[in-house]
């Protein structure tokens, strides 16, 4: 009998000893708390796929959907499975900060249901040990940008010198530290909490850079550069020394689904009422779910 397409969906890992075809892997944008939408979006995945599929998120999980618990429930529970693994995102971590009392919660924030959760321990502890960056089918994943200063080997090393600072025990005086724009340009000399700060801005922020790959954090609200600004995309700077590698990124809604052979941006506005995305690695095939406007759009992306 064929399931409800809206029920729970299944995934299944396939032993790696038996020399079966590798699962198709499938990369989702920003799920920012649209529980019931990913929901849908993992059906018509494990419908597309025939059955066992990974699935991998770029970020922003949680924080301005409606649903924000249930969407990290979610998630982790395929990560568990080991099916699927997820980015950290700006507002992921800032839901690491939030609950360490490193930061105060904003008005536009919807974590309440996850600080007051019985599993909020368990669920904040699952959430620090997530990777900033990973590789997947030759594709680099980040939640937001590569600084231009990096390739794909750099990206990676220096993603890991965060995610073993925030799953070690100095994780909380890091997320003190944080938060700010300064440095705005990478040096391999840098050191301490401004080098983390820097790599961070970097991978979960960043959308605009100078010339030179000084990072912009004032423009959120555009798709580029304001007029007459020398500012371009990130992924623009003729330099950038990630070429070489196809970035697979979200964080960018104004910017919305955009499709190069170099660069695929995912973030197609689901918490404004745009669509949540799903990109086939393997065939660069699209599935598509579309959204209710839960916030309106204005001042509050971010």
């Amino acid at each position: 009998m064929r399931r409800a397409r809206n029920a729970e969906p299944r995934f299944y890992v396939k032993p790696a000893s038996t020399g079966i075809e590798l699962l198709r892997t499938y990369v989702i944008g920003d799920l920012q708390g649209c529980a019931h939408e990913t929901a849908v979006l993992l059906n018509r995945i494990e419908e597309d796929a025939g059955g066992p599929a990974r699935v991998l998120f770029v970020g922003d999980l949680i924080n301005r959907g409606p649903a924000s618990l249930d969407a990290l429930r979610r998630v982790a529970a395929l990560v568990r499975a080991g099916v699927s693994e997820a980015l950290l995102g700006n507002h992921d971590l800032h839901l690491l900060a939030v609950a360490a009392g490193a930061q105060k919660t904003a008005r536009s924030d919807t974590l309440d249901a996850i600080l007051a959760a019985p599993d909020r321990a368990d669920l904040i502890d699952w959430l620090r040990q997530r990777p900033l960056a990973m590789m997947a089918e030759g594709h680099l994943l980040v939640h937001a940008g590569v600084a231009p200063q990096w390739d794909a080997a750099q990206t990676m090393a220096l993603a890991g010198e965060v995610e073993a600072v925030l799953r070690g025990p100095g994780w909380i005086d890091f997320l003190r530290g944080m938060y700010g724009n300064e440095p705005a340009r990478w040096d391999d000399g840098l050191r301490g909490i401004a080098r983390l700060r820097c790599i961070v801005n970097a991978l979960t922020r960043m959308r605009l850079c100078a010339p030179d790959g000084t990072m912009d954090f004032k423009e959120k609200e555009s798709a580029g550069a304001p007029p007459g600004s020398s500012l371009l995309p990130w992924f623009d700077l003729a330099r950038r020394r990630s070429l070489g590698t196809t970035v697979v990124f979200g964080h960018w809604s104004a910017l919305g689904l955009l499709l190069r052979e170099d660069v695929v941006g995912l973030d197609s506005g689901c918490v404004w009422g745009g669509k949540l995305t799903a990109l086939c690695l393997n065939d660069r095939s699209l599935l598509q779910v579309d959204c209710p406007e839960y916030k309106e759009p204005g001042k509050q992306k971010g």
